[in-house]
């Protein structure tokens, strides 16, 4: 009789997976045999472009403000941590899509006014002209905003990863001179990023969920796309059921990467 620690190691088949590849096959050959959901799927997944740009780019400058942020929780300086602290607390209070249109129609112009104010003398001499607030384009508000609002949920990942590495490990580096940079560097954030990576690209499958909420702003990702759409023709079901399988398909392949990436960097 086989034991149960033996019966437990066996890996379990993704019977959840294949059923959704069945049905991945049946929404594709339904697409590819209906002139309907051939041209629903044609003028939706124009937006598939600019969705990736967005998820790409605010998940770029998230990370790099994150990690900023976590060191400076980490920091020796109490303020620097206090910051830190009021920065990720105030953030993480207010939901993404109150921050988009707070981004977007309220810091947005008082960008521009304070730009205009601080460069009067170089438009005075003709250097400079006036900036508007319909030069700054939604998309880059929209991305600003997705930008602030996972860079406080990135940053407590990096915290929670850096301050995982043995603190032994820190200390010998400390007794062989190497340097905070050098330590952070060659020590810590190689051990850390093991630590990081699940929840990092957790956060980033939620970004390209997320990021369906710039068309609110009229920014023409796959949502917005099928608002448009829809809209038109009133073929609501077909153009958000496109549109669903569009964001399954983007959404479980990257889970499945990370998932392998996430085993052969255990192993």
């Amino acid at each position: 009789m086989p034991s149960s620690t033996s019966s437990s190691a066996r890996p379990e088949f993704p019977w959840w997976l294949a059923a959704a590849l069945v049905l991945a096959l049946v929404a594709a050959l339904a697409i590819a045999a209906s002139d309907l959901y051939a041209q629903v799927f044609a003028t939706v997944a124009k937006g598939i472009g600019v969705t990736i740009f967005v998820t790409i780019v605010a998940f770029a400058l998230a990370s790099m403000i994150g990690l900023g942020i976590a060191l400076m929780g980490l920091s020796g300086s109490q303020w620097l941590r206090q910051i830190a602290r009021f920065y990720v607390e105030i953030i993480r209070g207010v939901p993404i899509l109150v921050l988009l249109f707070w981004i977007a129609f309220a810091a947005a112009p008082a960008f521009v006014a304070a730009w205009n104010t601080l460069t009067a003398p170089l438009q005075s001499a003709g250097y400079l002209g006036e900036l508007q607030v319909r030069d700054v384009s939604l998309l880059w508000r929209a991305i600003m905003a997705l930008t602030i609002g996972y860079s406080a949920f990135i940053s407590e990942v990096f915290r929670a990863g850096i301050q995982a590495v043995e603190k032994g490990q820190i200390e010998a580096a400390k007794a062989l001179g190497l340097t905070r940079t050098q330590r952070f560097r060659l020590i810590v954030f190689p051990q850390a990023i093991r630590t990081i990576l699940p929840p990092l690209g957790n956060d980033f499958v939620a970004l390209v969920k997320d990021s369906s909420l710039v068309s609110v702003l009229g920014v023409a990702d796959i949502t917005q796309m099928g608002k448009v759409y829809a809209a038109g023709s009133f073929r609501f079901f077909e153009t958000y059921s496109i549109t669903a399988y569009i964001y399954l398909i983007l959404t479980v392949g990257l889970s499945l990467a990370l998932r392998a990436l996430e085993r052969r960097l255990r192993r």
